[in-house]
């Protein structure tokens, strides 16, 4: 799905006119495009979690490794 151009909306192959869809058809690309950008947000914070996990595995990890010494 794409809107290449500012009204035109393409799905499939197929192009349609966003000011021809019909109120249902709008209210559902809404959803559409709102969930894509939770979807694109929820990538960037786990990737934010990920990388503050992995920091606090590795201070774990050197915390330990120094009292072995």
């Amino acid at each position: 799905m794409s809107t290449e151009e500012e009204n035109i909306l393409t799905i499939n192959d197929n192009e349609y006119k966003i000011d021809e869809l019909t109120d249902h058809q709008k209210i559902l690309l809404s959803q559409v495009l709102d969930l894509d950008k939770k979807i694109a947000a929820a990538k960037f914070n786990l990737d934010q979690i990920s990388v503050a996990k992995d920091s606090f595995y590795n201070l774990l990890t050197a915390s330990l490794e120094s009292k072995e010494e």
